[in-house]
């Protein structure tokens, strides 16, 4: 019975070895599975709780109740379901490997844009309404497109997350020259945008995706590692974990610094499109050579999921593209013809968020500042003085007249 098994001439052990492979391959695809189904339940959740929070900060802005916006229900509810979000996509890494997690964050930008519509209380008719979110129906559906084909081509490397295969990992030679590589270019880079005044949206969120990647690796191991204390085998006495803890907040600060400064210089939508995906490839490049993620898989899924990213790279793009700006106030003459005065078009804030890549591992964002834009404007008046030959004109100006004219 067990040569017609195995056929004459193979060792009896091989009828262990193909259920056991088919079985770890089959555990792996499960663990993908749930890491990428609590990454994808994390940035909805992220996307709602933002949205909430913005509401209330709007809200608060239109009307007249004087009260600060985190003595509002919205708001905490909104922070409430901000912390279950990034809860999700931080235990989403102690099951699914890094290069899997961190693209899924093109949800998030899909999320914001279908929230964005409903927000909108504008009546189209259907043509008018497809001719207007065509780019971000397409774009939404290259995501889904793009995030399936991700979850189904995904690698399937799960490694135990312990103190010793991390300082392994750490200490070894490609991770080493990759650090090495990532320590150059990020000099230079902060030495071009700091003494070159080069303000230029890739220096800036290249910055952010260099540090992105590190805080992605120091995410990776700190869920990995309390995974495994969970489950009996304590790591928390190793100081390799306080070590991933410090670099983890250190890199994720820095990040939000960055982030805010080119929040001032660029659009929102301009810094989701090309922060989702200048993040994600070097997020995914870092996995891929700190975790060994593609080790052992085949062409075949390599190019899956490279077309995978690709695609959501393109839905993203898409999606930002179509954004356009919402006027929340309208003077009763226009800013823009004035010379010399601050648009606050420019400074305008929609009703649902402009999601920015995140500065840790999920789509955090600070809406404090947003009831600054709303201080009333004074518009100068100007005295006409007859007699002034030769002087400049202002642009508007209060006319005395005498009774007799």
């Amino acid at each position: 019975m067990m040569e017609r098994m195995n056929g004459p001439g193979l060792h009896p052990l091989a009828t262990v070895a193909v259920p056991r492979l088919a079985h770890e391959d089959s555990f792996s695809y499960k663990e993908n599975l749930i890491g990428a189904l609590l990454a994808i339940f994390g940035h909805l959740l992220i996307s709602i709780a933002l949205n909430l929070q913005k509401y209330s900060h709007i809200r608060l802005s239109g009307s007249k109740d004087h009260r600060v916006y985190f003595r509002t229900k919205t708001w905490w509810c909104g922070l409430f379901l901000l912390f279950l979000g990034e809860l999700g996509v931080f235990s989403a890494y102690a099951f699914a490997p890094l290069s899997l997690i961190v693209p899924l964050g093109a949800v998030s930008v899909m999320a914001s844009a279908i929230i964005g519509i409903i927000f909108i209380k504008e009546k189209w008719k259907p043509r008018e309404f497809l001719r207007r979110y065509v780019l971000s129906f397409v774009g939404c559906g290259l995501a889904v497109v793009g995030t399936y084909l991700l979850i189904t081509f995904g690698p399937n490397s799960h490694e135990t997350m312990t103190g010793e295969n991390i300082t392994k990992h750490l200490v070894s030679w490609p991770f080493l020259l990759y650090t090495l590589v990532e320590i150059i270019i990020f000099c230079l880079l902060l030495y071009f945008y700091k003494e070159r005044k080069a303000n230029y949206i890739v220096v800036i969120l290249l910055l952010v995706a260099l540090l992105g990647s590190m805080t992605a690796i120091t995410v990776k191991a700190v869920a990995g590692m309390i995974a495994v204390s969970i489950r009996g085998n304590l790591q928390l006495g190793y100081p390799i974990f306080y070590i991933m803890v410090v670099c983890m907040v250190a890199t994720a600060a820095f990040q939000a610094t960055f982030l805010t400064q080119a929040s001032q210089l660029y659009d929102a939508s301009q810094i989701a499109s090309v922060g989702y995906i200048l993040s994600t490839t070097v997020a995914v490049t870092a996995g891929a050579t700190f975790y060994l993620d593609f080790t052992g898989e085949d062409v075949l899924h390599i190019c899956m999921f490279a077309l995978g990213c690709l695609i959501a790279f393109l839905g993203v793009f898409l999606i930002t593209r179509n954004k356009r700006k919402s006027i929340l106030f309208e003077p009763y003459i226009s800013m823009d013809a004035m010379p010399g005065m601050q648009n606050l078009h420019d400074n305008g804030t929609a009703v649902q968020p402009d999601l920015r890549p995140s500065f840790s591992y999920g789509a955090l964002e600070n809406n404090d500042a947003i009831s600054e834009i709303y201080a009333p404007a004074t518009l100068p008046i100007v005295q006409e003085q007859h007699g002034s030959k030769g002087a400049p004109i202002p642009p508007y100006r209060v006319m005395e007249h005498s009774k007799g004219e």
